[in-house]
């Protein structure tokens, strides 16, 4: 199976990282990678390309291919280039490839509710800010060009690299307006789910990718205040924002998180940052 990453940054490097170490005598991998800057994994064909104009025909005929962008900044303008304005280009380069499934990274943006409801995969689709809008705009013209093989992954906040902005919001946060709900999901269990994904015959056309432990954003703060013996916030008012995740169709996959509770990651990684700083 040749798999192809368009855009190759921290998640597409763990879904490469281990799908190579699922080779074997059965399924044998061949990963060729597109970024913007040069890369280095050993056990992949590394391509330098613009996603805008991409050339893909001396590739050896690919199977699988992840899409997995980022825009230079979050201002509306890059994310329309990034985003919705590399989805006719790609497209175009795979025209003659025998590619049997997409996958597109998403956001959990494109649900628009913000007062704490509960959403999961059955829930509508209906974003309320631009940037959130041109994801949908994105996640349908992928749909409308694979119907029948791309996947939109949605994931929601995505950590498990270093805690320095929780750190620094707890020891500049003395209160907090409201109850903000948040999900999580560790960069390590979206890059295993990813991978997953490829080894199932049959999936859905999008997933929410989530720990399925909606959290209020103020006891986060207040716990990192506690774990450093900070003055602790005060709370001001019991509005409530935000929504509450729910991954329930990543479930019915029978995928296992390996990190399902934030706070023991939050913990190695507050270690590493005392060490560090």
């Amino acid at each position: 199976m040749h798999i192809l990453f368009i855009g190759y940054g921290k998640t597409s490097q763990r879904v490469a990282q281990y799908l190579f170490q699922q080779n074997s005598n059965q399924q044998q991998y061949q990963i060729t990678t597109i970024s913007r800057s040069p890369k280095t994994d050993v056990y992949a064909n590394h391509l330098i390309q613009d996603v805008h104009d991409l050339h893909l025909d001396s590739l050896a005929p690919v199977d699988l291919v992840y899409v997995a962008l980022t825009p230079s900044e979050s201002s509306v303008e890059a994310y329309r280039q990034i985003y919705v304005d590399s989805v006719e280009p790609i497209v175009h380069a795979l025209r003659s490839h025998p590619v049997q499934r997409i996958m597109v990274l998403s956001s959990t943006r494109v649900y628009g509710e913000n007062q704490g409801e509960r959403v999961d995969d059955e829930s509508p689709v209906q974003p309320v800010d631009e940037q959130g809008q041109i994801l949908r705009d994105m996640e349908l013209k992928w749909l409308a060009a694979y119907p029948k093989q791309a996947v939109i992954i949605r994931p929601s906040g995505i950590y498990g690299q270093s805690v320095a902005r929780l750190v620094k919001m707890a020891q500049n946060t003395s209160s907090y307006p409201k109850i903000h709900y948040s999900n999580r999901i560790h960069i390590d269990d979206l890059a295993r789910f990813l991978a997953y994904l490829s080894t199932l015959k049959d999936v859905d056309s999008s997933y929410i990718v989530t720990n399925n432990q909606p959290l209020a954003l103020h006891e986060i703060i207040l716990w990192f205040q506690q774990q450093l013996d900070l003055p602790q916030l005060r709370l001001n008012s019991q509005q409530i924002s935000g929504k509450r995740l729910y991954a329930t169709r990543m479930q019915q996959t029978g995928f296992q998180l390996q990190h399902p509770v934030c706070f023991n990651d939050y913990i190695i990684r507050l270690q590493s940052h005392g060490q560090n700083s």
